[in-house]
């Protein structure tokens, strides 16, 4: 259980900081015709990013209390 908290926390903190950071999303969107949802995307990724590091911090802690 705390290996896949740990590995979801990873893999949502690597996924929401390269969609930050890298326009991506933003021709994944404009693709697809969502281009109208550009001007949401800050109010989703950052606190997408601040929750699966807390969720990546939380896991490491765990691991290191059971060792």
């Amino acid at each position: 259980m705390k290996d896949n908290l740990l590995r979801t926390g990873l893999n949502g903190s690597a996924i929401a900081a390269f969609c930050c950071f890298t326009p991506v999303l933003v021709i994944v969107f404009i693709a697809i015709g969502l281009s109208a949802a550009l001007g949401y995307l800050d109010y989703l990724l950052i606190p997408a990013l601040i929750f699966f590091l807390i969720l990546t911090g939380v896991a490491l802690w765990r691991r290191r209390q059971t060792q």
